[in-house]
């Protein structure tokens, strides 16, 4: 395979806002091996760099258990958007003698509206991503390993490519991978672009060559799966996680967080919009939006903030006087929102609320499965309403049907989370920016009357 030039340079403007003086090894271990000219971190460079020493460490001296053990006591929470923990999860997948080895599967199909975090760790440092698989697929007993990787990330998919052979080719993948006596390995499998893969069984599915629904739970992919073999699906971010935690012990990836909060680690955090520095910084978890605003260097001039999405589009939104909060899990959820992927999206009060909500909604109602009415018909239905009202030919009754499909789009009421999704940012924004709802309600004059 052709290596990527080292002289590569990221095409995008989602970029590490922090220097490597910040960024040390016991504070930040997503990205303290990251380079300052953006370019790869290639296999050796990152064994210089103590990379591979969890993965090693965890095959030579723990059991299965033990790493799930020590994911859990580190409580490290799904970076995708749920939160839930990832050494709970594992937990739950089912293993035995008399089973055969199942599937452990990367979520890296990164289509939440606002998100970049996973690219940044794809194109720039894939080894870290493919030691933590390794981890994961020890701890549920995996026989493979497949990295599900949205299509348009073309330069991620030569990076984490490259890493795979890389890592193979030094005894870290396939048969008795560092003489362990564990054999695992892994493919890239890029999707085609489809926002309904980010729910895990939809993925399996697209995975498996099928259309990407989502399947009905229970069975679990942790009981049934890919190919209907125990199977775990972790984000790209989450596996990341588990190298320190092996490495270093949970005690310090729980110290991380340096108590501002009482989940452990590290968060990349991002922020987008009108913003003087749009990018990425790995930050404490519990850090407040205000420091990561701040970081981003504020508004840009002439513009001040309106509302912002703390976790993707799919999330609530929050008001100025919410910055103060820390950006973790728990806090986010207390307010009407969720913390999501920790990707800040900001609007201006020079932007239209009703315009970013039509938007929304409109990629939410194009990348519905169809699989069920209120999604299918019911997002379809809720974005020509915000049309209407963005063109100030609302009806009297307009805004009050939107509320009735916030609710008919709510958790426990579709097959699968993407409703719900879309359902948050819209019920959110009625109940604060009502007034801006009702100026594009039209009110007809009558003839005659002076």
């Amino acid at each position: 395979m052709k290596a990527i030039p080292k002289d590569s340079r990221l095409r995008y403007h989602c970029q590490l806002h922090q220097s490597a003086d910040e960024r040390r090894a016991d504070t930040h271990p997503l990205t303290w091996r990251l380079r300052e000219d953006g370019a790869r971190v290639g296999f050796e460079e990152y064994c210089a760099k103590e990379g591979y020493q969890g993965a090693t460490h965890t095959l030579k001296q723990c059991t299965p258990d033990n790493v799930i053990d020590t994911m859990k006591q580190a409580n490290v929470r799904g970076r995708g958007g749920a939160g839930f923990s990832a050494g709970v999860k594992w937990s739950l997948t089912l293993v035995g003698d008399h089973l055969p080895r199942g599937y452990l599967i990367c979520n890296a199909d990164e289509m939440e509206p606002g998100t970049f975090k996973d690219r940044l760790l794809l194109e720039q440092q894939p080894h870290l991503l493919i030691e933590g698989m390794i981890i994961a697929g020890y701890a549920n007993r995996s026989r493979y390993g497949y990295i599900f990787l949205r299509g348009e990330y073309v330069e991620a998919a030569r990076s984490v490519a490259l890493a795979i052979e890389e890592a193979r080719q030094a005894g870290l993948l396939g048969s008795d991978i560092a003489g362990s006596g564990f054999d695992f390995d892994i493919a890239l499998h890029t999707g085609a672009g489809r926002y309904i893969c980010g729910e895990e069984t939809a993925l399996i599915n697209s995975l498996e060559g099928k259309r990407a629904n989502p399947r009905a739970k229970p069975p679990f992919p942790g009981q049934s799966g890919a190919w209907g073999k125990p199977t775990v699906v972790n984000n790209v971010e989450t596996l990341c996680n588990a190298p320190g935690v092996m490495q270093h012990g949970a005690d310090w990836y729980q110290g991380l967080s340096g108590g501002l909060s009482d989940d452990g680690g590290t968060k990349l955090y991002g922020v987008s919009g009108l913003v003087e520095r749009p990018g990425l910084w790995e930050l404490p978890i519990g850090t407040s939006g205000r420091e990561i605003l701040d970081r981003a260097g504020g508004m840009r001039q002439g513009h001040s903030l309106k509302a912002w999405l703390p976790g993707g589009g799919s999330t609530g939104f929050l008001l100025p006087e919410h910055l103060e909060l820390p950006l973790d899990f728990d806090t986010i959820d207390q307010y009407g929102s969720r913390l999501g992927t920790g990707l800040i999206a900001v609007l201006s009060q020079r932007q239209s609320l009703l315009s970013l909500l039509r938007n929304l909604e409109q990629f939410f109602a194009r990348e519905s499965c169809g699989w069920c009415t209120p999604c299918r018909d019911g997002l379809p239905w809720t974005v020509k309403l915000l049309q209407a009202l963005e063109r100030g030919e609302g009806k009297p009754g307009d805004i009050e049907l939107l509320e009735q499909h916030a609710q008919n789009l709510g958790p426990g009421l579709t097959f699968c989370a993407h409703a719900p999704g879309a359902a948050m940012p819209l019920e959110s924004a009625i109940r604060q920016f009502r007034a801006e709802f009702e100026a594009g309600i039209a009110h007809p004059t009558l003839e005659g009357v002076s």
